[in-house]
């Protein structure tokens, strides 16, 4: 994945560029990497002549400067985040974003977008209305109809729009628009092939299905269980009786039974989305008398609180914050690109930038009772 790398030596650049000299161990922190990475970036941009390696210090090679490396103009621009509301998870994708953002001396005009059909169109084009040079956006999109819906007045955007932890049906109108998000498919592998290699055969996806991501980690469960020999019998359920597309009548969907479904299908091993509904689910496993892990398995999708259930959670974790920061980098090029054409149109290529997940081990899963 190069793009990533590349994208990550940037925000280096950019943030020494702008204090004049930073610590490696700092460094390290700020981009959530090991500091032996960080190393390994800032030797290659010094053997590129574009910083200076001290001890435990990198410094700039040109003065301090408050513009990111693809030269925005500082002439005002604001650029408009919209994520939707009670979203934790994509409220740490915002913080990556605005980090790369206000080194770049842009103003942030955040919109918290209600969970309601159709919400982001008139919030979008209040935002432009107001003088916003970009858009960084991760819409609701509950269901695939929302979805479809929005493709029409997204794709019409005037100003540089890059979409967060979202991808477009292929073939759409949006297709051909900027975008940054997790590998979802690869992350339920990461959790699925843990689970098998444990010798767990009996595999329980309890899933939301209210956004992309939860339909994109249906549909890989799927394909994964499907196609690994090793999997003897799967499922796929609701997490949560609020966790459907459609709450205009509130909650309608059956709770889930997680303990009799164990035992109905003798299933060893679950993997919960998201870590709200795994936490919920744990403890209520805990009610009926199961433990975790030693009667069942658990790894958990989305990595926001599975280290602070009671039994910490093995889970899968997207790179949140790097997605917001690839995306705000990506908006700075475009901005940039836009500077330079003096508003022609720029022709470069769309870019659509895909970050791996992680398997976090932490102990809620180990081999079934019976193999043990």
């Amino acid at each position: 994945m190069r793009e990533p790398v590349e994208l990550r030596r940037r925000r280096i650049l950019a943030v020494v560029r702008s204090r004049g000299s930073a610590r490696v161990s700092d460094l390290a922190d700020e981009l959530k990497v090991s500091v032996v990475t960080v190393r390994r970036d800032i030797e290659e941009l010094e053997r590129a002549g574009q910083l200076v390696r001290g001890h435990g210090v990198v410094r700039s090679v040109v003065p301090i400067q408050r513009a990111a490396p693809e030269a925005v103009p500082e002439d005002g621009h604001t650029v408009a985040l919209m994520v939707p509301e009670r979203h934790s998870y994509l409220f740490e994708t915002l913080h990556g974003a605005r980090t790369v953002l206000e080194e770049a001396g842009l103003r942030i005009a955040l919109h918290i977008v209600p969970r309601r059909a159709a919400a982001e169109r008139p919030m979008v084009e209040a935002a432009l209305a107001g003088g916003a040079s970009g858009l960084l956006i991760a819409p609701n999109w509950r269901s695939l109809e929302s979805e479809e819906a929005d493709y029409g007045w997204l794709a019409e955007l005037d100003v540089p729009t890059v979409l967060m932890e979202r991808r477009p049906r292929p073939g759409s109108r949006l297709h051909a628009l900027d975008s940054v998000c997790s590998d979802h498919w690869y992350g339920m592998h990461l959790a699925v092939d843990h689970l098998i290699s444990l010798g767990h055969r009996r595999i329980i996806l309890a899933v939301r299905d209210d956004s992309p991501t939860a339909r994109a980690l249906r549909a890989a469960f799927i394909e994964i269980a499907v196609t690994r020999t090793e999997v003897e019998d799967w499922t796929v359920v609701l997490s949560s009786p609020e966790a459907g597309p459609d709450l205009s009548a509130g909650p309608v969907y059956p709770a889930l039974d997680l303990p009799a479904l164990l035992a109905e299908r003798g299933s060893t091993g679950v993997v919960l989305h998201g870590d709200v509904d795994a936490v919920i689910q744990v403890q209520r496993l805990a009610e009926a008398g199961l433990r975790v892990p030693e009667d069942c398995s658990v790894v958990a999708y989305d990595d926001v609180v599975a280290a602070l259930s009671s039994t910490p959670l093995t889970a899968v974790a997207p790179p949140k914050t790097q997605i917001g920061a690839a995306a705000a980098e990506l908006m700075l090029y475009r901005l940039g690109r836009l500077a330079e054409d003096a508003g022609e149109s720029a022709t470069e290529p769309v870019r659509r930038v895909e970050l791996l997940p992680e398997l976090k081990v932490r102990g809620s899963a180990q081999a079934p009772a019976k193999s043990r």
